[in-house]
């Protein structure tokens, strides 16, 4: 296995030595440039390696398209498969070569649907048309049967979701594995049997095992909140299990566990600094492929030579890139490669292995130069406990980076993280002078448990703290002009951001809401129904309504509206059943009274973030005006 792990700091002394470097200045790119929908997006190749499939704008909405193999450097032969309106497709997939299953939900609800279309026959059905259903695929029983998948959802108990055996020529449901009320996620073996689930109750989850659908699930493990466990799929033999587990460490890492000896048999990769996020798998050769985890970038180990032989020869095919295998055929020749970089939205190309031969498919933006974009760096700082935040710093290019006007932009989540990747709000910003910081503060994913408890019951508190900490750093630096930080962002973002200008009402200039929680009361009252397994972990990590009522309120902007001077810029979608729209009714109503300066925009066909193309202009034409009155040259 190959350790790619470059110390953070070499990267931060790289960053602070380029500091006075600064570029030619770029000219002012279109904003719509940033925000259009992608050219294509999401391609992928059918298992019998004949179809090219992929998503592009038809009337403004991304759609699904299919064309001949033989056809990638044209579009002969293409096929619409769907032909939506109201919002973009979610995504879609392959099953069979013979079909496409795909997800959308109605008007942002998230109450996601799935819809098969059949290639021969070129008809669609929504395979679960229930009203307030919430439906996925989690398997596709490829190997195993032709025409039918495993889906899960929740039309039986909007609480619970159960899993169904579906016949895809019928569209037939079997109930195959009932949720009794408690279970939060299944696991299938290789054979497409439900042999494995997680129960919750709230703080601790259960792993329960089966030898067959036949038989009673028995207990194997419990674990708190606090620690992981989360199996990801069977060994071959279908006896033991891989997961990612932090039971008795700090690092999350790839374990082999066995079931009914209760205990963990190896630990097959794990890294000192970081969690392991995923492992892969070939159906096809049955063995484990790769572990990833992300320092500043995504890292892979490898445990299949065959399938490093190919990223191997991919990178020295396309370097200075970021490379990712989309898809592949049955046979594991044909490859679908996606590439990307900071200042890159990406590519995509077919690759034949047995040939050695790359091929370009399209080019996601090709409206955008990369030479006229920023670069996004890596840094690090301290928090004012100790801990080590790190982050990304995007600098303007053609312009000093002394007493530069700022944008906070931490992340949502909370229990997420940033990543190295082409951010068209950081270049946005970037294109019009502005520095963006962007912060992995407490509670990130991918650092450690200790990292992550350290986050329990500390928003607006710590968490913020961590936020208030960069924004010292970037003026200690001399980077940031202190009378000119803005403070954005999205769903837990836009809680900071309303946390910030609540809480350290002297350092922001100005501040951007979007989707963002105010009032960590009402938040609790409206989560959706299918989070209810997580409601109990949601009290011990934020905030108990009763037991921790003075925390909560002393948490939540929406109660010390009065501390606001700054003016703020709200953003919602009305049918966001996450966030609801009164969290930011609530902010914007006490902002007025006041006589504070907060513009507010409401679409009524978005969910938690808008996806409509029209909608995202609004926004960012919106945002920047706002920025340059008030923190712009």
């Amino acid at each position: 296995m190959k350790n790619y792990f470059a110390t953070l700091t070499l990267l931060t002394a790289l960053l602070m030595t380029t500091l006075t470097q600064a570029d030619s200045k770029p000219a002012k790119i279109p904003l719509k440039d940033f925000f259009r929908n992608p050219v294509v997006a999401r391609y992928q190749i059918s298992q019998d390696g004949k179809w090219l499939s992929y998503m592009k704008p038809w009337e403004n909405r991304l759609n699904i398209f299919i064309k001949p193999a033989t056809s990638h450097s044209s579009n002969e032969g293409e096929i619409q498969v769907t032909f939506v309106k109201e919002r973009d497709i979610a995504g879609y997939m392959w099953k069979s070569s013979k079909y496409i299953l795909y997800s959308r939900d109605f008007g942002g609800d998230e109450n996601f649907h799935v819809f098969l279309y059949d290639i021969k026959t070129k008809k669609e059905k929504d395979l679960t048309p229930y009203p307030k259903t919430v439906a996925h695929v989690i398997n596709d029983l490829e190997y195993i049967s032709e025409d039918e998948v495993l889906i899960s959802d929740n039309h039986r108990n909007e609480k619970v979701f159960d899993v169904y055996r579906v016949n895809l020529k019928t569209g037939a449901l079997k109930l195959v594995a009932e949720n009794p009320g408690n279970i939060e996620d299944w696991v299938i073996d290789h054979q497409g049997k439900v042999r494995g689930a997680t129960r919750s109750d709230g703080a601790n989850s259960t792993f329960l095992y089966r030898d067959s659908e036949k038989e009673k699930f028995q207990e194997v493990i419990t674990t708190t909140f606090k620690d992981t466990f989360s199996p990801l799929f069977f060994t071959f033999d279908n006896k033991r299990v891989y997961a990612l587990s932090n039971i008795g460490r700090d690092k999350i890492s790839l374990v082999e566990f066995d079931p009914k000896t209760k205990k963990e048999i190896c630990i097959l990769a794990q890294h000192e600094r970081y969690d392991l996020a995923y492992a892969t798998y070939s159906k096809k050769r049955k063995t484990l492929v790769a572990a990833a985890y992300t320092t500043w970038k995504p890292q892979r180990m490898f445990f299949d030579t065959y399938i490093e032989g190919i990223y191997n020869k991919l990178l020295a095919k396309l370097p200075n890139t970021e490379i990712g295998i989309n898809s592949l055929d049955e046979k594991e020749e044909i490859f679908i490669i996606n590439t990307y970089s900071d200042r890159n939205k990406g590519s995509f190309y077919l690759y034949n292995a047995p040939k050695d031969d790359l091929q370009l498919l399209a080019q996601v933006a090709p409206w955008l130069d990369e030479t006229q974009l920023a670069e996004v760096k890596p840094i690090e700082y301290k928090s004012r406990d100790g801990l080590t935040i790190e982050g990304y710093l995007t600098l303007p290019k053609g312009k000093d980076p002394k007493n530069l006007p700022v944008v906070i932009n931490p992340h949502g989540g909370p229990w997420h993280r940033d990543v190295w990747y082409f951010n068209p709000e950081a270049q946005l910003l970037a294109n019009r002078g502005y520095a963006v910081l962007q912060m992995n503060f407490r509670g990130s994913t991918g650092y450690g448990k200790k990292f992550f408890e350290a986050s329990f019951k500390q928003w607006g508190k710590k968490m913020q703290d961590d936020v208030t900490d960069g924004v010292q750093w970037l003026i200690d630096k001399g980077i940031a002009d202190k009378k000119r930080i803005c403070i954005y962002g999205g769903s837990y973002g836009g809680y900071a951001t309303l946390a910030g200008l609540t809480f350290t009402p002297d350092i922001y200039a100005c501040g951007v809401d979007y989707v963002g929680v105010s009032n960590l009361f009402t938040f609790m009252e409206t989560i959706p129904p299918y989070w209810e397994t997580f409601r109990e972990k949601l009290y011990a990590m934020v905030g108990h309504p009763e037991k921790d009522k003075d925390l909560l309120a002393s948490g939540s902007p929406a109660l010390h509206a009065d501390k606001i001077k700054a003016p703020l810029l709200v953003v919602q979608g009305a049918n966001d059943p996450r966030v609801k729209k009164a969290e930011s009714d609530q902010i914007v109503a006490n902002l007025k009274k006041r006589g504070i300066d907060v513009p507010y925009i409401v679409k009524d066909n978005e969910g938690h973030g808008f996806r409509n193309e029209e909608n995202r202009f609004e926004f960012y034409e919106a945002m920047e005006k706002f920025l340059n009155k008030h923190i712009g040259d």
